[in-house]
């Protein structure tokens, strides 16, 4: 059987889905299950189980014989959370008990990191390990995910098979209940279906036009096939960028959601707010060639088909992946 947290989540359900499309449905699935809203990612996907967070560690002490496979995407990912306290317990102390119990009962463990450990990008955007003691995350979501990374490495006991995936810029279907922290696509998608435009932030870097900040944008149905893939293949251990290695402006995000939407252009530009000025990013981009060298090979979705397929078959009708 298959564990997989974070199962009522945006990137948690759509692996579910992904599972249950292999015909995979020997799933336990472990998340807050509070959130009504949330709730309804996972609505008519199969699986066995539904566990708690907070009971999990229990019913993994007396079920471990049976598990398989641990897929860890659960965490608090608000990157304007400031209260270190809440990424102590749910992102570094809950993966590191997670990475603990794999290791002693000697199950493959993927986990999700994230592309906010990487900062401002002074080190690059290579998922090199010797870098990530160097690394300077902008909000404690980075620094706890970064935090993690770094214990990892430095662990002596492991599970046979690990990867951490840094996440980049994932926009797809199942973000309906993410409020504020929705991808940009979402939140371009909203804006024109109630205004009629959209609103990009103003660009306070010289080297960069208005709209021309860079994102390595990756669709969700991308992230899941390479999950897919490690856990097939059981490759190198190690920490693994999971974006396109493409990096694409926010100009062109908007133009590609018009078009998908069948509405005319009407782009305006603000000003990047205040408090979050000196921490832009104005490029990320994965380097992708040590996921490339470990041979996978199936082709990403380009910024434009992504978003066409996110907006035409889910969006636009309200529907779940």
């Amino acid at each position: 059987m298959i564990v997989l947290t974070g199962a009522a989540g945006f990137i948690g359900s759509c692996v579910l889905s992904m599972l249950n499309s292999k015909g995979i449905s020997d799933i336990i699935i472990v998340d807050d299950f509070s959130n009504i809203e949330k709730n309804k990612n996972f609505e008519n996907k199969s699986y066995l189980e539904k566990v708690d967070r907070n009971v999990f560690f229990n019913w993994f002490k007396n079920q471990h014989e049976n598990v398989n496979f641990v897929i860890h995407i659960g965490a608090r990912t608000d990157t304007a959370e400031f209260n270190t306290a809440i990424f102590d317990e749910l992102n570094l102390n809950y993966s590191k008990h997670m990475w603990n119990y794999c290791s002693t009962y000697n199950i493959p463990l993927i986990y999700a990191s994230s592309a906010a450990t990487y900062g401002l990008g002074e080190y690059g955007y290579k998922d090199d390990h010797a870098i990530i003691e160097k690394l300077k995350p902008l909000n404690p979501y980075g620094e706890s995910k970064n935090n993690f990374d770094k214990w990892v490495l430095q662990q002596t006991q492991q599970p046979p098979f690990w990867a951490g995936l840094k996440f980049f810029n994932v926009y797809g279907p199942n973000e309906y209940h993410k409020g504020r922290m929705a991808s940009v696509i979402f939140h371009t998608f909203r804006q024109v279906n109630e205004n009629g435009n959209v609103k990009l932030f103003r660009s306070h870097n010289p080297d960069y036009k208005d709209g021309m900040q860079l994102r390595d944008f990756i669709y969700v149905k991308d992230l899941v096939n390479v999950i897919l893939y490690l856990m097939e293949k059981n490759t190198a251990s190690g920490i693994y960028n999971l974006g396109t290695g493409k990096a694409r402006a926010f100009l062109d995000l908007a133009k590609a959601t018009f078009n998908a939407m069948n509405k005319p252009e009407q782009i305006e530009f603000i000003d990047t707010p205040i408090d979050i000025r000196d921490k832009y990013q104005y490029f990320t981009e994965a380097n992708m060639e040590k996921l490339l060298n470990s041979g996978y090979q199936q082709s990403f979705y380009s910024l434009e088909e992504g978003i066409a397929d996110y907006v035409k078959n889910y969006l636009i009708p309200n529907k779940y992946l």
